[in-house]
């Protein structure tokens, strides 16, 4: 498992551990990872270090420390390596040790910057690091904006200047990398968007802060996680022990949803699929997977909140495409009701927001939300929660007392008093309409086999990113995505979970 942390929690641990080293250790192995990340990037990229140019853009903190040392260390290699002095002071250690290697430093102009840029094979980005937060000030605003116009690689030293560590928030210009080498840990800005998105791929230079780590706020699962957490058939098993769910979605108006849904439960392994609607809804079904039991919800039964008739299950998905009139909710009211687990998506998120009583029961709920239905459960504006996922997801978790699992660029999902986990896998292609409807079916699949409601989200949530990749056809080497459609993710989930 990745596990990332907060600013504080990082430096926390950088104090402990310097306490019990010669001065300046932390810094040396820092920039010694730095540049080694580096020099293997340039050797890919021109086929050597000698003679490349790499242009350094060079804060007032430790961050301009790491770069510069790590500078120096490439001009000893030959780099023609050029620092671009933009704090209001400067490491002077690390300045020495460049000059004293051949490169030449610069105060901040931002004509000569761009012309440096220009030309470089590679620019580090050693600003701010992991004690700044709010907009960049300037200069280091401008020179963030013109790191998109280098020629060549651009490295983020520990965070990319402008992303909050903790948090992933971009409050202004912010410096987009190609790679971001972080020391230590992983910090948890990087995993989550917008700060993902500006680090690139992140590779992580071990400092020993290992021991001296507390608890982590964040974490991702691994193929291997995944993979331990999902449940396989046995030799006595049948199809009562693999898990029974019940999802009741669908409406005249929206049939798709219903399908979909169902097809996500199918093809993620359920042992039977129970599916409750009413006629239009149910005979497509029927029609595209047999597999599943159906049946026509009889409305004055289910407003007594009775779904005796559609059997028993041990976990419900409600909610796609259900409607938001009075006998969705009278369906919505029923299955809440009931004492197992319940995945609560799209109507059904709007159902709730309406009416939150309906949250109160003691078995477990996983909400699944995306930035637009999360604002309307909490009455927050959808671009606050877009530009704090992490704080707003924590915050559903703990006032709605739920398992919530934010959809987005990066899928998040929030249990209280557990680490906030980051889906690593997926595609852009995701975001076309009822692949949402595939991911409900496929977690509540695995609520009926047993998972917690934490695992069975964040395991679906995997699963449902690796079979979208698989579907677009970029797993295999040399091959592009193409465009896919919701039921390409469900029919691609058995071949991502032989993967597994």
């Amino acid at each position: 498992m990745r596990t990332a942390y907060t600013s504080d929690q990082i430096r926390s641990a950088e104090l402990a551990l310097m306490a019990r080293l010669p001065e300046g250790t932390l810094m040396d192995r820092a920039a010694a990872g730095l540049a080694a990340v580096c020099a293997h990037l340039l050797a890919g990229s021109r086929g050597r270090v000698y003679g490349s140019r790499t242009v350094l853009l060079i804060g007032s903190g430790d961050n301009g420390g790491d770069a510069l040392y790590a500078g120096a260390r490439l001009a000893r290699r030959g780099a023609r390596v050029e620092a671009v002095l933009a704090g209001s002071r400067t490491h002077e250690g690390g300045l020495a040790a460049l000059r004293k290697a051949g490169g030449r430093a610069h105060p901040y102009d931002a004509a000569r910057a761009r012309e440096l840029l220009a030309d470089a094979d590679l620019v580090m980005d050693g600003l701010v690091g992991i004690g700044g937060s709010g907009p960049l000030r300037e200069p280091y605003g401008t020179l963030a904006e013109l790191t998109a116009e280098a020629g060549g690689l651009v490295v983020a030293v520990d965070v990319p200047s402008g992303v909050d560590a903790s948090s992933g928030r971009v409050e202004g210009p912010a410096v987009r990398a190609h790679l971001t080498v972080t020391f230590g840990a992983y910090k948890a800005g990087l995993l989550v968007d917008p700060g993902a998105t500006h680090a690139g791929a992140v590779e992580l230079v071990d400092i020993g802060l290992g021991p001296f780590l507390p608890d982590p706020e964040v974490a991702a699962l691994t193929a291997d996680d995944v993979a331990d957490l999902l449940p396989r058939p046995g030799e006595e098993s049948d199809k009562y022990r693999r898990g029974v769910v019940g999802i009741a979605a669908g409406s005249d108006r929206y049939t798709g949803a219903a399908v979909l849904s169902v097809g996500g439960a199918v093809r993620a392994g359920a042992g039977m699929v129970r599916f409750a609607s009413s006629a239009e809804p149910v005979r497509l079904v029927r029609a595209r997977w047999p597999e599943a039991i159906t049946t026509v919800l009889d409305p004055s039964l289910v407003l007594k909140s009775s779904l005796d008739e559609v059997g028993r299950v041990q976990a419900w998905v409600l909610g796609p495409g259900l409607g938001t009139g009075p006998e969705a909710h009278a369906v919505a009211r029923a299955v809440l009701s009931t004492g197992v687990p319940v995945l609560v998506d799209a109507d059904g998120l709007t159902l709730v927001a309406k009416d939150r009583t309906l949250l109160r029961r003691a078995a477990p709920t996983v909400l699944t939300p995306h930035a637009g239905e999360l604002s309307r459960l909490l009455g927050v504006p959808r671009e606050r929660i877009e530009a704090g996922r992490l704080d707003h997801v924590r915050r559903a978790a703990a006032e709605l007392g739920a398992t919530v699992l934010l959809k987005g660029s990066t899928t998040l999902v929030a249990e209280e008093h557990r680490p906030v986990r980051v889906n690593t896998t997926g595609t852009p292609w995701l975001a076309t309409g009822g692949t949402g409807d595939v991911l409900s079916g496929i977690a509540g699949a695995l609520l009926a086999a047993g998972l917690t409601g934490y695992d069975a989200a964040s395991c679906a949530a995997y699963v449902h990113g690796l079979a979208a990749r698989t579907a677009a056809g970029g797993e295999a080497a040399g091959r592009g995505q193409a465009p896919i459609a919701a039921l390409d993710v469900a029919q691609a989930l058995p071949e991502a979970l032989r993967t597994l």
